[in-house]
């Protein structure tokens, strides 16, 4: 009995043995493969945010996934002003920006190596009137409307913009008395920041305020007699808004990440023209905050507020223009050039169709 039994053992021994060498292979081409994959997504991007809807381009290609599926690693954190991203910027904390060009232009007049590579929205402000202002303003234009408010209420109008030097407040005041003709007299600027803007308008401790989309949105749907008293085409048609910058490091040694990341935004604007509903989802985790569902984020993504544009060469020329608007007003003491803070190198790359 135990002779014919030895063969079968050996046969047994004999079978295992292309099967381990096969699970063997299967796992060195399971850890090569892991290692490939991690190679291939080792170029990580730090990218500072404002959380508005400008950015949304950003939301939806991390949210999505589609910087992994490209092989790079776009890691989101928000900040509450520009400044202080060109500050992460200059320290190599961060390697990539998406907020306004202002405080873009003061870096690289400072030195710091930045070039704005795509714009994700322009025409992006507001100026929202409150219900007494909104009133006011339906029989007339702008600066009657203001005028008469100030008469009824014995003191100037309460506008709230972000601070002096932003490009929310030197719009605002462009508006005010280049296009509309504002009596200095009867308007009074507030400046806060922008969760702030919005809750002070709800809370009416300001007559309106200049905001972005989502919260105009947010700010009709719980007070509904707020009204737009002007757009953003009608403050500085083409005005700038956010954009997407990077660092000098960046571009140099990684340009092929670069291109990749300036791709998914052309791509994540066709989502928002295309397929709106989508797009909402994504940007919703991340500017919801539980607060605000799916649904109305997509209508701030579909509002007359709402102008997404990627070519960064379509806001050179109104950059210029706040540049010189800021001069004239005394937040800036010079125009810095701004030519060399656009590379629309990426852009024209970039599949158009």
């Amino acid at each position: 009995m135990e002779t014919p039994e030895q063969p079968r053992m050996s046969i047994r021994t004999a079978a295992s043995r292309p099967v381990a060498r096969l699970a063997s292979a299967l796992l060195l081409g399971a850890a090569v493969l892991s290692a490939g994959a991690a190679q291939a997504a080792e170029v990580v991007v730090r990218a500072g945010y404002i959380p508005v809807l400008g950015a949304a381009q950003a939301f939806i290609i991390d949210k999505q996934g589609w910087d992994k599926e490209a092989g790079f690693d776009l890691q989101l954190t928000q900040f509450d002003s520009g400044p202080n991203m060109i500050q992460a910027l200059a320290s190599g904390t961060l390697e990539g920006y998406v907020a306004g060009v202002g405080p873009l232009i003061v870096a690289r007049a400072q030195g710091i190596g930045v070039r704005v590579v795509a714009s994700t929205a322009v025409e992006e402000l507001v100026v929202a009137a409150g219900p007494d202002l909104a009133a006011a303003a339906k029989g007339g234009n702008a600066a009657k409307a203001i005028a008469d408010l100030s008469a009824k209420l014995g003191r100037p109008v309460k506008l709230a913009t972000q601070p002096a030097g932003s490009i929310p407040n030197t719009v605002l005041q462009y508006w005010l008395w280049r296009v509309a003709g504002v009596d200095k007299s009867k308007v009074e600027l507030v400046p806060m920041g922008i969760d702030a803007t919005q809750q002070a308008l709800l809370a009416g401790a300001v007559d309106g305020a200049t905001v972005r989309e989502p919260a105009l949105t947010i700010i009709r749907d719980r007070l509904p007699a707020v009204s737009v008293l002007a757009y953003g085409k009608d403050m500085i048609e083409n005005q700038p808004g956010t954009v997407v910058g990077v660092s000098e490091e960046l571009a140099t040694k990684h340009p092929e990440v670069v291109q990749k990341l300036v791709d998914l935004t052309v791509r994540a604007t066709k989502l928002i023209q295309q397929d709106p509903a989508t797009a909402a989802k994504a940007v919703e985790q991340v500017l919801g905050r539980g607060l605000i569902d799916a649904k109305t984020m997509q209508r701030a993504l579909t509002s007359p507020a709402s102008r997404f544009s990627v070519d960064p060469r379509s806001i050179v020329e109104k950059t210029k223009l706040i540049q010189d608007f800021q001069v004239e007003i005394g937040v800036l003491k010079k125009a810095e050039p701004v030519d060399g803070l656009f590379d629309a190198s990426f852009f024209d790359k970039s599949p158009k169709g």
